[in-house]
Parts: C-alpha cells; sequence; structure tokens
C-alpha cells in the first residue's frame, strides 16, 4: 500500500481508532473512540505492515471501516493523515493534510497475512 513518504517519516504519535460511523463531512475524522497510541517502534512496525499490504482488486460492501489511524508528528496540532481501513471490501481511504489525493482510496489483500497481522494489532489496542 502507498503512504505519504515524507508524512510517514515525520510521523511521531499514532492514534489507533475503533471507527464507529462514516463521517458526516468530506475530509473530516472518521468517528470513533481511540482505544491506543503508539509511539516510536510501536508506530514505525504499524506503518511498515500498512506499506506491506498487497494490492488488491475492488470488492463491494459498501465501505464500513472499523478500525483507522491518525498520524501525526511532533506538534500534536493537526493529523498529517488519517487512514480507514475496510477489511470487508479491501478498502483502505485515506485523507489529511499530507496525504495527496492519488493515493486516497486503495484496495488491499485482507486475506494476506500482513493484513492479518494488522488487523490483530487493531484488536490487541482495543483491549
Amino acid at each position: 500500500m502507498q503512504l505519504p513518504a515524507e508524512a510517514v517519516a515525520a510521523t511521531a504519535l499514532i492514534e489507533v481508532v475503533r471507527i464507529s460511523a462514516l463521517p458526516t463531512e468530506r475530509g473530516v475524522p472518521y468517528p470513533g473512540r481511540v482505544v491506543a497510541h503508539w509511539t516510536a517502534s510501536e508506530a514505525t512496525d504499524a506503518l511498515t505492515l500498512i506499506e506491506m499490504l498487497p494490492g488488491s482488486e475492488q470488492h463491494r460492501c459498501g465501505f464500513s471501516p472499523g478500525w483507522g489511524i491518525r498520524a501525526y508528528e511532533d506538534s500534536l496540532d493537526l493529523a498529517l493523515f488519517e487512514a480507514a481501513f475496510c477489511f470487508t471490501c479491501d478498502e483502505v481511504r485515506m485523507h489529511g493534510p499530507a496525504a495527496p489525493p492519488a493515493p486516497a482510496t486503495q484496495f488491499f489483500d485482507a486475506d494476506s497475512p500482513s493484513a492479518h497481522a494488522l488487523l490483530a494489532l487493531f484488536r490487541a489496542a482495543a483491549l
């Protein structure tokens, strides 16, 4: 999966979000409860795992994401980017000031080992 390289390099903190609904407007954060904060190696490992997600074809489920991340730089002012993951239709949607519009919607293989590992990380974060 393609992430914004400069934003990945600048990421100091990741919020893990258990998404509860779709946003009411385009470009606003996905609503949900923040279940964890990852810094240092946890954040780096998660971003590496996300970048390793293999591509896939588009599937239709209506896009109902359950998990998301928000990446912040040191200032923690505004999220560099947010990514929402739907493990049913294998779709990721990204937005934010550091997310270029071209890869805003991407598709990944939710049956791949890296997707299973990512979902396990998300679930463990919520415990």
